[in-house]
């Protein structure tokens, strides 16, 4: 089965539309696969690499016609130039005592004159959102689209007395939003050592000031992550997007979180596919305690009939 035909070529989809699992790119064969199901998401992508191949170090040194792509990840995009560290020439030849010792000024001299304040604060913040990533795993994409972010409002001017930390973190938050891999706020709140009350702050400036707009966030999106840490196989996360599917509509009308009915629909599941599980071990990976889940749990029963 192919879907997505003739789709977007330069940013390959990062989950499989059928069953949510994470793609995987065959270069080989120029497509996107699911590494779940076998779903190829797409059959046209073309890989970005060079058109020539290298055997060894010399021959990518000698055949390299361009250096690193730009990233907001760095404070200066990685356009700019500096000293190398090293006291050797193109050739490689050490250079004399008279010049290793100018080239060390002018190393001290060029670091001073492009520290400045902004550079400094922009290069703190990419730092703390690359690092906060990290400990989430996020893909280098959501790294990118919250480091876009930051440098949007930074430009802007609208950061004046507010915290970096807080910012970076609220941006980790928008950008997850964005790109359908939801995040808790409890969850960034404990990889950015920042309280959840300054998160949610900081987030809701971020989506006035940029004129954000997402789509809101369902169990849907949780249900996969959660069945894979708690280690389920591919029947109990079906059965428990089936189960999400049918009473979610409802539910969200009576102010149910969507981390909450999918813990709840996880567990369902699984006693569905009799798979032995407590309540207790989803709510560690879930992060809902167990009395919510026993509550969510009796209200979906109840509106599915059982």
């Amino acid at each position: 089965m192919t879907t997505n035909k003739n789709s977007r070529v330069f940013r390959q989809p990062t989950t499989c539309p059928e069953c949510g699992s994470h793609v995987r790119t065959d270069y080989i064969r120029g497509e996107v696969v699911c590494s779940e199901c076998g779903l190829v998401v797409d059959e046209v992508y073309i890989d970005p690499g060079p058109e020539w191949r290298a055997f060894d170090a010399v021959d990518f040194k000698e055949r390299t016609r361009t250096g690193a792509p730009s990233t907001y990840m760095i404070h200066d995009k990685g356009l700019s130039t500096f000293i190398d560290w090293r006291n050797s020439d193109y050739n490689g030849k050490v250079l004399s005592s008279k010049a290793s010792g100018q080239f060390h000024r002018l190393r001290k001299m060029h670091k001073r004159a492009g520290a400045s304040g902004d550079e400094k604060r922009l290069a703190y913040a990419l730092m703390q959102i690359d690092s906060v990533a990290s400990s989430l795993g996020l893909p280098r994409n959501i790294r990118e689209e919250a480091a876009f972010m930051y440098r949007k409002v930074s430009e802007s001017g609208g950061l004046k007395g507010r915290n970096i930390d807080s910012i970076a973190a609220a941006a980790i938050y928008a950008a997850c939003k964005m790109s359908g891999v939801p995040r808790t706020l409890d969850e960034i709140a404990k990889a950015s050592k920042v309280s959840k009350k300054a998160i949610g702050r900081n987030y809701r400036f971020l989506r006035g000031k940029l004129g954000l707009k997402f789509k809101l966030t369902s169990p849907q999106d949780y249900i996969p992550r959660f069945c894979s840490e708690c280690g389920f196989d591919s029947d109990v996360r079906n059965k428990a997007i089936e189960i999400a599917d049918s009473v979610w509509n409802d539910m969200s009308t009576s102010g149910k979180e969507p981390r909450c009915v999918a813990a709840a629909a996880i567990y369902i599941a699984a006693c569905l596919c009799r798979v032995s599980v407590t309540q207790k071990q989803i709510a560690v990976v879930t992060g809902v305690t167990e009395v919510t889940i026993r509550n969510t749990y009796r209200e979906i029963v109840k509106r599915l009939g059982g």
